[in-house]
């Protein structure tokens, strides 16, 4: 059993303080921090998509330090994620938080001569790690989400991992503690065991600035919070930047949080002033630490640590309905029912479909009848009836289990298009297919498979 595995066990509170791995120097790691036990943890691709692996990074520490891994599944498949775990079962490193991943700084969109980048889900990451065994595996959640279809769907997908094998759960950085008190309530309403950690920061005004700059994402940065940060810099305040972080930290500990991930405080005199304030503030109830955090932020109200979001209804287009109840007309008579089972099996077993011209033409025409109307791109192992006949290949990382932590009030990271996870959770809600949204675990394809009909798949499989 890992120390964080007991630490949870135990009801420990916790602090996983993150580092970027790097070849240039090897940092020192405390192993406590203002008494909560302290862990290592490694991030995965943050500054480039070229970052030294964490896996290499971890192995120029000391055994005796606790480390998690991160693995990102962008720019990567499945195979590539059974070779991480392999390797880190064999140097004994079992502690992992699966991510899909942030977009990679080179893209690439499928137009041109780019191949089309694809993303290993982290459902499909869990699935494989649980299957493995051994493991003590993390994932992440952003609860800062702000529209109906956009939370509804985060949470579905947080659903899928938590079933799929995840024992622990980090959050997105964020700073709004009514998303975080909707965390717990729904892990205790769900009955769920797994434990939750809240990810914080001592966050400075450049930080803030950068990410908005930026649009670092999944974080939510509102105009009231670039204020506050400017007065204490003018002010001359720099201590408040810890005194929230702190309290931040004690909050979430009052609210049956299982610890912290700690960003951008791994520095010696950073970890120094945290602790003063975490001592500082440590005999305060939860009502007094909240009191001190309203008056740091300068809060009248929550609302101000929210994006500013009209009231909307889960309600799906007319025509995304209408195309989901013919689809699955279609879909049941031709792929569910005995009749067609058998003819389909008759038919697409014959050895005249190996012949490269036939298969070509066969795929051509799968092609043609879905591309226009759904976005098919011939992955093979068509997911359509477990996507509400969405494609998931209309999703820049290819995401088929839900969406990403990186969608801004409906709209993909990607900025150029509504997340097509938003539309599902809409039309999921109208045509009563909440549970198969919540439930439905759907595979990844292999490399293998793509560029294949998947009718002829399906048939043969059958």
């Amino acid at each position: 059993m890992s120390k964080l595995s007991q630490y949870f066990a135990q009801n420990q509170f916790c602090c996983l303080v993150e580092y970027l791995p790097t070849k240039k120097q090897v940092l020192p790691v405390r192993e406590s921090l203002a008494g909560f036990p302290a862990c290592m943890t490694l991030s995965d691709r943050v500054r480039t998509d070229e970052d030294i692996a964490p896996l290499i990074a971890a192995q120029a520490y000391p055994d005796h330090i606790e480390k998690v891994l991160h693995y990102a599944g962008k720019g990567r498949d499945i195979d590539d994620f059974k070779l991480f775990l392999k390797q880190a079962d064999s140097v004994g490193l079992r502690d992992i938080l699966l991510l899909t991943g942030d977009k990679l700084k080179k893209h690439h969109d499928g137009q041109g001569q780019h191949a089309r980048t694809r993303y290993l889900e982290s459902v499909n990451a869990v699935m494989a790690a649980h299957q493995y065994g051994g493991f003590h595996i993390g994932v992440a959640f952003n609860p800062f989400k702000y529209t109906p279809a956009e939370q509804q769907a985060q949470y579905l997908k947080l659903h899928k991992k938590l079933n799929a094998g995840a024992d622990y759960i980090i959050t997105q950085l964020g700073f709004d503690l009514s998303a975080l008190k909707q965390l717990q309530t729904f892990l205790a309403q769900e009955k769920y065991i797994q434990k939750t950690l809240a990810c914080v920061m001592p966050l400075t005004l450049a930080r803030a600035q950068f990410m908005v700059k930026h649009k670092v994402a999944g974080i939510v940065i509102t105009p009231h919070m670039l204020e506050v940060l400017a007065q204490d810099q003018v002010n001359q305040c720099p201590e408040n930047v810890y005194k929230r972080c702190a309290l931040q930290i004690l909050i979430c500990q009052h609210l049956g949080y299982a610890g912290v991930h700690l960003s951008a405080c791994h520095k010696a005199d950073e970890q120094m002033l945290l602790e003063q304030y975490i001592e500082q503030y440590r005999d305060l109830n939860l009502s007094q630490c909240e009191i001190l955090w309203n008056q740091l932020w300068q809060l009248a109200e929550g609302e101000q640590l929210r994006p500013k979001v009209a009231a909307k209804r889960i309600k799906s287009a007319l025509n995304n309905k209408v195309k989901y109840q013919f689809l699955d007309l279609i879909h049941r008579a031709m792929f569910q029912s005995s009749f067609m089972k058998g003819v389909g099996t008759f038919i697409f077993n014959a050895s005249f479909w190996n012949r490269k011209t036939a298969a070509k033409v066969l795929l051509q025409t799968e092609y043609l009848s879905k591309h226009y109307l759904l976005g098919c791109e011939s992955c093979g192992q068509c997911r359509l009836a477990e996507t509400l006949y969405i494609c998931p290949e209309t999703c820049p990382k290819g995401l088929a289990n839900g969406p990403c932590g990186g969608t801004d009030l409906d709209r993909c990271e990607f900025g150029d298009r509504e997340c097509i996870h938003s539309v599902k959770s809409r039309l999921a809600h109208d045509v009563d297919q909440i549970q198969l949204l919540k439930e439905q675990l759907i595979p990844t394809v292999p490399i293998e498979v793509r560029g294949t009909s998947s009718w002829k798949n399906w048939y043969k499989a059958e």
